[in-house]
């Protein structure tokens, strides 16, 4: 039932074509989504103790091994990583890339959100989400902003 003092505005539509666009966009980012949690962990995981184990991976992500494996699997495929026996996961140059490209988006956004007030906890958690859907034109406008609040 309609609010008679609350009337609401018809819906516009946007033509069909960039509707459809804007729903790509977003589908493409899912996809990439976990490949860059997993290889951004991985780099973090070697650079913290030498290596990065199937076993970390899954507690750090809260699933199970044989998800990881799976998943390692794919990124193995897809040449992101090298899985070594009795030695654990590295990524190649491209995985390194990949995952470097990720830390960045997720520092422009979370460094967006400090700015805007945001606190600590919540800028790192909504990064997270953030960063793997932000646009590049959008997250150059986040850097642009964060970088005159900075030289203020």
């Amino acid at each position: 039932m309609q609010d008679p003092d609350h009337p609401r505005e018809p819906a516009v539509l946007v033509d069909a074509e960039a509707h459809s666009a804007g729903f790509r966009q977003v589908r493409e980012a899912r996809r990439l989504e976990l490949v860059e949690d997993y290889v951004e962990l991985i780099a973090d995981l070697i650079g913290d103790g030498g290596e990065a184990r199937q076993v970390d991976i899954a507690a750090r992500l809260g699933v199970a091994q044989p998800t990881v494996a799976k998943m390692l699997k794919r990124l193995a495929e897809d040449g992101l990583v090298q899985q070594r026996p009795y030695r654990g996961v590295f990524l190649t140059e491209a995985g390194r890339a990949l995952a470097a490209e990720a830390r960045e988006r997720h520092r422009i956004v979370e460094s967006f959100l400090l700015a805007l007030g945001v606190s600590p906890h919540v800028a790192r958690c909504d990064a997270e989400g953030i960063e793997h859907h932000v646009s590049g034109e959008t997250l150059e406008a986040f850097r642009r902003f964060t970088a005159t609040r900075t030289d203020a």
